[in-house]
């Protein structure tokens, strides 16, 4: 079985820039896949549209979407993953800059496996995500994907 990569969903290009740096930090051996928009994150992972060439590949280690998304917003895109048989059990991180309850609650509602608030903070939002990608690529045993 190969390493399977996470995938980061990300339309802020600082906030991508400053989640692959951290990631980069803790020696993250599995490689990150990024998509800039929900629509590319579902093409991504169901192997459509331009990510066609994928259709049938492993899925990812785990997904940190983002709730503000371009044309498929972050909760769209998580409820399509929790419908459908092959991503109803892959990890979901909602990271997001969102500081509403509402969006808590949806987040979980529709099936996050976590929710985190993006730190303003530099060094607090390097060591943030560099936490989540010890757990979620070291610590955490996910079921075998199918």
């Amino acid at each position: 079985m190969t390493m399977r990569p996470l995938l980061l969903v990300e339309d802020n290009r600082q906030d991508e820039l400053l989640t692959l740096r951290a990631l980069k930090q803790i020696k993250v051996a599995n490689g990150v896949d990024v998509v800039r928009d929900g629509q590319q994150a579902l093409d991504y992972l169901f192997g459509e549209g331009e990510f066609s060439n994928r259709a049938g590949a492993e899925l990812p280690a785990f997904v940190l979407l983002d709730i503000n998304l371009p044309r498929v917003n972050g909760l769209d895109v998580l409820r399509r993953l929790r419908d459908n048989p092959r991503t109803r059990l892959l990890p979901v991180v909602i990271l997001t800059s969102s500081d509403e309850e509402r969006d808590m609650l949806s987040s979980y509602e529709s099936g996050a496996n976590s929710f985190v608030r993006k730190p303003l903070d530099y060094g607090e939002f390097v060591e943030t995500v560099a936490h989540l990608g010890v757990y979620w690529m070291a610590i955490n045993h996910p079921p075998t994907p199918a």
